[in-house]
């Protein structure tokens, strides 16, 4: 069996319950991974940033979990260039099938196991 890979979730706070039902997919066993992320409702601090850095030098890739939400979202969009900067895999999810957010920089594709699946198992 291979090692259990740790992905980091981007997300935008308004899209919370989405997050929840995207973490909800490792719990299934055949998958072998984890979902965390850094969910805070407060401003952004110095402190939660490098907390955040450090969860993302250990994680294996990120998913942003894209919306119109994200395009707002200073902490996400946060998260997301802390990825770019520690050269970590970058994959888009679209979490609402009517909306095609699209965010600068990161490849999205729609939301299904085969795709979730596939960018894990390129990490």
């Amino acid at each position: 069996m291979t090692d259990k890979k740790v992905v980091f979730v981007a997300f935008a706070i308004e899209d919370e319950r989405m997050r929840d039902l995207f973490k909800g997919q490792s719990l299934h066993p055949r998958h072998p991974y984890e979902f965390i992320d850094m969910s805070v409702k407060k401003p952004y601090d110095t402190e939660w940033k490098e907390k955040v850095r450090t969860r993302i030098r250990r994680s294996d890739g990120i998913v942003a979990l894209v919306s119109k939400n994200s395009l707002t979202s200073s902490g996400q969009k946060w998260e997301i260039q802390c990825a770019k900067e520690e050269g970590k895999k970058i994959r888009g999810i679209w979490i609402y099938s009517n909306d095609r957010t699209a965010l600068a920089g990161v490849q999205t594709v729609e939301w299904t196991d085969a795709n979730v699946a596939n960018f894990i198992d390129s990490l």
